[in-house]
C-alpha cells in the first residue's frame, strides 16, 4: 500500500518534467510544451524508503509519455545522469525525484508487481487516523507469462524506446511512448504489465519481464 499525504510541492512534478523531458532520447516532443498529467499509478517500496510512482503524461496533442519516477529523502549514490530533479514536500521535506528506470528499488518492485501479479499498490491518507482510500485514476493489470524470480543486481540500463533494465537474472522492458492501438512496446513475449484509463479503454502495455 502507498501512503500519501496532503501537501505542497515546490517546483511540482510537472514543472519538474517540462524541463526534463526535451532531453530524453525517447522524446520528440516540443522542448517549450507543457506535460499535462493523464494517469499516474504506484509501487509499494516493502522497506517504506522510497516513493515509487509512474506518471503517464502528454504534451499538446502528442502521444502519451510514461515516465517512472521514483521519490528520495537523500540523493541516491552513483545516479546523478537519471535525477530529474530536487523539490521541496511540505510534509516530508526535501525531496530527489530520479527517473526510476535508474534506480534499483524500482527494477525491484516492478519485477515484483508482475510477478506476483498484484500490479499497482493501493493509494492512501490517513486522516484523523482513518485511512481513506484513493480512487486510482487507471487500471492496471498482469498478463501473460510465467513466475517471475526475485530481481537480481541491475548490470545496465539501456535509456531509449523502449528503456531495457538489464539484471542478473532478467530483463525488464519498459515502454516510453505508449501505442494506441495496443500494440507491444518491442514484440518481445514475457509477463505484461498494461494499463487503462478513462478515454483508454483498450489496456495498453506498460513494461514487461524477459526472464534469461
Amino acid at each position: 500500500m502507498a501512503l500519501l499525504h496532503r501537501a505542497e510541492i515546490r517546483p511540482g512534478k510537472l514543472e519538474l518534467l517540462a524541463t526534463w523531458l526535451p532531453g530524453r532520447p525517447w522524446y520528440p516532443g516540443p522542448v517549450d510544451g507543457e506535460p499535462a498529467r493523464v494517469a499516474s499509478y504506484r509501487f509499494d517500496d516493502p522497506a517504506g524508503a522510497v516513493g515509487i510512482e509512474t506518471m503517464l503524461v502528454r504534451v499538446g496533442a502528442g502521444p502519451v509519455y510514461q515516465v517512472p519516477l521514483t521519490y528520495r529523502d537523500a540523493p541516491l549514490a552513483g545516479a546523478d545522469e537519471w535525477l530529474v530533479g530536487t523539490t521541496r514536500h511540505s510534509v516530508l521535506g526535501p525531496r530527489w525525484v530520479y527517473d526510476a528506470c535508474g534506480d534499483p528499488v524500482y527494477a525491484a518492485a516492478l519485477a515484483a508487481a508482475i510477478g506476483t501479479g498484484v500490479g499497482q499498490a493501493e493509494e492512501y491518507f490517513e486522516v484523523d487516523g482513518v485511512r481513506e482510500v484513493r480512487e486510482p485514476s487507471m487500471t492496471v493489470a498482469v498478463h501473460g507469462g510465467a513466475a517471475v524470480p526475485a530481481v537480481g543486481g541491475v548490470r545496465r540500463v539501456t535509456d531509449g524506446e523502449p528503456t531495457r533494465i538489464v539484471t542478473d537474472n532478467l530483463d525488464l522492458v519498459v515502454a516510453r511512448r505508449l501505442p494506441a492501438d495496443g500494440s507491444p512496446a518491442d514484440g518481445s513475449a514475457g509477463a505484461t504489465l498494461t494499463g487503462s484509463w478513462p478515454g483508454q479503454p483498450t489496456p495498453l502495455p506498460l513494461a514487461r519481464v524477459l526472464p534469461h
